[in-house]
């Protein structure tokens, strides 16, 4: 097995599956029957232990008394766990690569980067050894991958999936989302762990009154699933709902033209393209939505930065040495942080994740996941070149807490690129509907 995609569970003192067994056999069945999933090392299986892609820390984890509840609810649906896969060190980078246990892979562009830091799972799925990929969005840990591997990624409404049993990076960013190779059982896995949206379905309005009809109800496992502290259920007889498809042009501009260039050939070939002029093809409404003030994507990094000190600063002032030396910069910026500076921009935070909310409204904005195709292995200048403005990209679902799906689409040249639909807060079930559907 391939130790830079999969922990050998071994290394952590309570021995290896047996070769072809799952780590952890369906627990009832559903509509998940027949699925495997990979588990990112950040997210609790009950017996082992949480690696977070560092052997130091690694070593000194307790074993887990359970699952995570996303761990356990993919198994009650009928999945089988196949192991554990990398993440880069404590969930912190964009790239894949792990200074410890390497840069799994890309199948799907081979001789570039996977993408990260939800590595494994997505290289796991690329691969074909697992159906789904089950890891974290932080601030693009699912988008990026995805993109960089022809795959569907999807980043919930912050909240909107228990992070209980996840080794927390920044708590105010921190999602569960997952990677498929196909949009049904993308949508199939949000089943069975959203919860409800407040309206039971999404269309894409093409500006002519008609629609693309969104996903049926949501199951009985998913309707009956605890939700508390999440969105509410809908009320008996909800109807549906309406959403715009809009182009956030400054967002675009972001992008290398190789991938704008696929990201609007997709535009064109949506059915939904008669809404982009209805809309304003320009930007999201009023004002428009021209691009992301650099105030706020340097409030994600002090944010974020902040809360990952607070979170394993003590662990970590003790074992910098044993920190690969990308990460260990960021944690040393993290310890840099004032409480001043961190308090600063969380209001800087609040003011945005109000603006943007607003202005994407009842629409979805339509954005690249990432601003190039995987820049090559080994190139780590290549990778830092096109990092700021991925990040921007990125951090439009981040700051408004939003739902966000990564949809596979290929350049030109025949490289896997993403196409990201943001929608509002709480449309999760209808924006994966509406991307697997985005013709009759």
């Amino acid at each position: 097995m391939d130790t830079s995609v999969w922990r050998v569970l071994g290394r952590d003192g309570v021995g290896p599956a047996r070769d072809g067994d799952p780590l952890v056999a369906p627990a009832g069945s559903g509509v998940l029957d027949g699925e495997t999933v990979a588990v990112k090392d950040l997210i609790a299986v009950a017996g082992r232990r949480v690696g977070a892609g560092n052997p130091a820390w690694l070593a000194q984890a307790p074993l887990e008394a359970a699952h995570a509840p996303a761990v356990a609810r993919l198994a009650q649906a009928g999945a089988a766990i196949t192991g554990i896969a990398q993440t880069e060190e404590f969930a912190w980078s964009l790239t894949g690569a792990n200074a410890h246990y390497g840069t799994p892979p890309n199948p799907a562009a081979p001789g570039r980067i996977s993408g990260g830091s939800t590595s494994g799972p997505a290289t796991a799925v690329a691969a074909g050894e697992v159906s789904i990929g089950l890891g974290t969005d932080t601030s693009g840990s699912i988008r990026v991958p995805a993109a960089y591997q022809g795959l569907w990624g999807f980043r919930p409404t912050h909240g909107a999936v228990s992070g209980e049993g996840v080794l927390p990076l920044a708590p105010s960013f921190d999602t569960v989302g997952w990677l498929t190779r196909d949009p049904d059982l993308l949508a199939r896995v949000g089943d069975v762990l959203l919860p409800p949206d407040p309206s039971a379905t999404m269309s894409a309005d093409r500006g002519d009154g008609s629609a693309l009809d969104g996903r049926a109800a949501p199951t009985e496992a998913a309707a009956s699933a605890p939700t508390e502290g999440l969105t509410p259920a809908p009320a008996a007889g909800a109807a549906p709902f309406r959403r715009r498809l809009v182009p956030a042009r400054g967002l675009l501009d972001l992008a290398e033209p190789d991938v704008r260039s696929a990201v609007e050939a997709w535009l064109a070939g949506s059915t939904a393209a008669p809404a982009l002029a209805v809309a304003g093809g320009a930007g999201l409404g009023a004002p428009p939505f021209t691009g992301l003030p650099d105030a706020w994507v340097q409030a994600v990094r002090v944010v974020q930065a902040a809360e990952a000190w607070q979170a394993h600063g003590t662990w970590v002032a003790e074992h910098l040495g044993d920190l690969g030396p990308a990460v260990r910069g960021r944690f040393e910026f993290a310890r840099s942080v004032t409480a001043e500076e961190a308090a600063a921009a969380r209001g800087v935070a609040a003011e945005a994740r109000s603006v943007i909310r607003e202005q994407v409204g009842d629409r979805v904005l339509v954005v690249p996941s990432a601003s190039s195709v995987a820049p090559a292995a080994g190139d780590p200048d290549a990778a830092e070149a096109v990092r700021v403005a991925t990040v921007t990209l990125c951090a439009t679902a981040v700051l408004g807490g939003l739902p966000a799906v990564s949809i596979p689409v290929r350049t030109a040249g025949g490289l896997p690129a993403g196409v990201c639909l943001v929608g509002p807060a709480g449309s999760d079930r209808g924006l994966l509907a509406m991307a697997a559907r985005p013709t009759p």
